[in-house]
Parts: structure tokens; sequence; C-alpha cells
């Protein structure tokens, strides 16, 4: 998937696995991305893998809860 993909996963992922609303979801994962959680994953688009996504969810709701 794509970096942009990968971002909606994280997102979609967070809204469904802790219950939380679009707008937190989001404004978990933009801030996750001002501190550069993603820095990778925009050169490396092999890093935007499903699993990523759900190990990405789980960190930055764990980080940014």
């Amino acid at each position: 998937m794509t970096y942009e993909e990968h971002l909606d996963e994280v997102t979609t992922l967070i809204v469904e696995k802790y219950d939380l609303e679009d707008e937190a979801a989001i404004a978990m994962v933009m801030r996750a991305q001002a501190d550069d959680f993603f820095l990778g994953h925009d050169d490396d688009e092999s890093i935007c893998t499903l699993d990523r996504a759900h190990q990405d969810a789980k960190a930055i709701f764990a980080k940014y809860q």
C-alpha cells in the first residue's frame, strides 16, 4: 500500500480497535506524523503493510492516548 493508504489504515485500526471517534484517531496519527513516527514509511513503501499498520496503530495508541 502507499504511504497515504498506510496512514488511513492505521487511523481506521485505531478507531476499530480502541473504539475512538474518527477525529481522535486522526489527531493521534497527525501527532505521530509530526513527531516523525512514520519517518521511514514514506521513503520505503515496503514498510507499509497491513501487519505493520496493526503494529503502528498499537504503538500510536499507547503513546498518544
